[in-house]
């Protein structure tokens, strides 16, 4: 018998809730081992801890009921397109100018950093976006 080659797209629901983004990390790095990309584990696994937190900081109902958010993970050549769409928040996220005592506001600056500006948002069918970032080696 053959071995099965791994998948080069994998997407999973997460609760809208900070540990989810512990279960993302730990599935993105098994795939990353499996696809021979463990040596871009540790910019991969920061971008994809900022853009959970994102989402999970802005995608609460005004009721304060959060909703599931999603995450794809490709595997693109060299590199991984990670993608965290969450289906409750609209507002797009954007570079801030935080100031020196903000506690918040840098996060993107760091997944900018880390992708080299290989960063973006798109529209879903129905609410919500979808924040994706491309790790590459040397970015």
């Amino acid at each position: 018998m053959g071995t099965t080659a791994p998948p080069t797209e994998v997407a999973a629901q997460w609760p809208c809730t900070p540990l989810s983004a512990r279960r993302a990390r730990r599935q993105l790095a098994a795939l990353l081992d499996e696809w021979g990309l463990g040596a871009l584990a540790d910019s991969a696994l920061l971008v994809l801890s900022e853009l959970i937190a994102n989402a999970v900081r802005h995608a609460r109902t005004t009721e304060g009921m959060s909703r599931d958010i999603g995450t794809v993970f490709v595997r693109d050549g060299d590199g991984v397109r990670i993608e965290v769409h969450d289906t409750r928040a609209d507002r797009r996220p954007a570079l801030t100018d935080p100031r020196p005592l903000d506690e918040t506001g840098r996060g993107l600056h760091l997944v900018d950093a880390l992708t080299e500006g290989k960063w973006g948002v798109n529209s879903r069918t129905g609410p919500g976006k979808a924040v994706w970032a491309h790790v590459t080696p040397g970015s």
